[in-house]
Order: C-alpha cells, then sequence, then structure tokens
C-alpha cells in the first residue's frame, strides 16, 4: 500500500487537466464549497496543520473515474 499524497486547488486542477479535464479555478473552488447541506461535490478537507483546502490524489481520480462510469452506463443508443 502506498501513502496517500495530497493535493491543495491548484495541485488538484492540475492533476485533472493531465487527465484532460480543464477546469477554470473558479469550477475549482465550487466543487471544494459546501453546500446548504455541509456536503461538498468531491471529498476536500480543511487540513488541521495548514488550514487550507486538501484532497486526496487517489481519491480525485477514483472520483472522476466512477462519475466517467456512470455517465457511459447512462448512455442510451442513438
Amino acid at each position: 500500500m502506498t501513502n496517500p499524497y495530497y493535493l491543495d486547488l491548484d495541485e488538484a486542477r492540475s492533476v485533472l487537466a493531465e487527465m484532460g479535464i480543464k477546469l477554470t479555478e473558479r469550477q475549482m473552488q465550487r466543487a471544494a464549497e459546501m453546500d446548504a447541506e455541509g456536503r461538498r461535490k468531491l471529498p476536500f478537507f480543511v487540513d488541521p496543520i495548514e488550514g487550507r483546502l486538501k484532497i486526496e490524489r487517489q481519491a480525485l481520480i477514483d472520483a472522476y473515474s466512477q462519475r466517467h462510469l456512470q455517465a457511459t452506463r447512462n448512455l442510451r443508443p442513438v
């Protein structure tokens, strides 16, 4: 098992760009913001040492992979 690698918002945006997912800085901020129920769209958390939002690299990749898989399953034949 490998040690987790944590990313801040800019690093997470770079990882997604490497995967071909181009997001603006504002789009990443919105994914990290809490909704009215206190949930985030992506599993970001506040780092207790730095006080900045962080996300585990593999959790970010897994979240996008799961959403991609769900989207391809929901495709209707044309």
